[in-house]
């Protein structure tokens, strides 16, 4: 298979398995905790900046055009332009910039683009959410961040071990370069 067949598939894959993941969900409030997170950082950590990128990207589109791709078997653009939004489209920036925090070989540098991507989601998120909802800054980060704090790091600690493990595994060099 050649290198740009091997890498479509592999972002396809990636936004196949987030989709399944986003299913995989406890609604504890407005924004509900689910596992679609962990499929960003995973796309982040085994395919290159763009293939990444790009299976977020097909993932969103997905869920745009009507497939139940989303959490709870929502799809169409109501949910992406709803309260929950801005989060969607944070994995797109918790895929990219673990996939470059990745290329130089050091943990901290890839714990810290995990880190930097998923503030990016969540500032993102959480600006939508307020916009939508007209809720204050206190209310949304109380619903919205602090709940997932914990959970979100165990997830890119989760997929950072995965990751290497995979790495190691099966070739995933020609879909990380």
């Amino acid at each position: 298979m050649n290198n740009k067949t091997r890498n479509l598939v592999l972002a396809a894959l990636f936004a196949a398995l987030t989709a399944v993941l986003a299913q995989i969900q406890l609604p504890i409030g407005p924004v509900p905790f689910n596992l679609a997170v962990f499929g960003a950082f995973l796309a982040g950590m085994l395919l290159s900046p763009l293939w990444a990128t790009a299976s977020m990207a097909v993932y969103m589109l997905l869920g745009v055009i009507g497939i139940p791709v989303f959490a709870g078997f929502q799809g169409g653009p109501g949910v992406l332009f709803g309260k929950t939004g801005g989060y969607v489209i944070g994995y797109i920036f918790i895929a990219l910039l673990t996939a470059l925090s990745r290329k130089s070989d050091k943990i901290w540098l890839t714990a810290l683009g995990m880190l930097c991507g998923l503030l990016c989601c969540y500032v993102l998120g959480t600006a939508w959410f307020m916009l939508i909802t007209k809720a204050d800054l206190i209310t949304s980060l109380g619903w919205c961040v602090i709940p997932f704090i914990i959970p979100d790091a165990a997830k890119a600690v989760c997929a950072f071990l995965l990751g290497k493990v995979l790495q190691k595994r099966i070739n995933f060099k020609n879909a990380a370069s």
